[in-house]
């Protein structure tokens, strides 16, 4: 059940190239595009699909790519994140990525995917704070996992990141920009004394 003070809960905003938006309704477990002039919705997909999704993105070849993350799933199994590609046309899911197992898988808010110049796809496990990027047929060939904890009231110390995009060497978004990681202090180095020793046994729990 979602509050009736925000039952929808649209969590992105993708303007289309004729103007259109767009979005996910996360609560409502839904992709949908919304005609901008009339504010009708033109286009809507996922229910019974999709499990409160993000990231909805339009490709180049007319498909719809989000994350699916599965926090609500309906059928008696564990819980598992996918990344989906469906043909708005036809409704019909053409590509998509699953761990293996599933549940190896999964992130239960926030996250994301990138569909890659190359073909392949940058995907945002953004509860635990892990990119990586898959081809076509599914192989991981790069994989990275944020090192920069932060406080959160909810949870304590937490690698969690919202959303994540590559940008090429010449991409114009960073032009000009110091991306010389020395000039950032890492956050394991300002907290304090005795928190310090926890996160880092925990880090060593996940693997990092």
């Amino acid at each position: 059940m979602t509050p009736r003070a925000e039952w929808t809960h649209a969590n992105s905003c993708f303007v289309m190239p004729n103007g259109d938006i767009l979005t996910t309704l996360h609560h409502l477990d839904t992709i949908d595009i919304i005609d901008k002039e009339t504010g009708d919705i033109k286009w809507r997909w996922g229910a019974g699909e999709l499990s409160l999704p993000h990231d909805p993105t339009l490709l180049e070849n007319g498909n719809i790519l989000v994350f699916d993350n599965g926090s609500r799933r309906q059928a008696r199994q564990p819980d598992y994140s996918r990344v989906v590609e469906v043909n708005p046309e036809s409704g019909e899911i053409v590509w998509q990525y699953l761990g293996e197992p599933p549940h190896s898988f999964f992130s239960y808010f926030i996250s994301g995917a990138q569909r890659l110049p190359n073909g392949n796809t940058l995907i945002c496990e953004g509860a635990w704070g892990r990119f990586f990027e898959v081809t076509v047929d599914r192989e991981v060939v790069w994989e990275y996992i944020n090192p920069f904890y932060g406080w959160r009231s909810e949870g304590g110390w937490t690698n969690q990141v919202f959303r994540a995009y590559r940008y090429g060497p010449d991409d114009a978004a960073i032009k000009g920009k110091n991306l010389n990681p020395d000039r950032v202090e890492l956050t394991l180095k300002e907290r304090p004394q005795g928190e310090e020793q926890a996160v880092l046994e925990r880090m060593g729990r996940l693997g990092y």
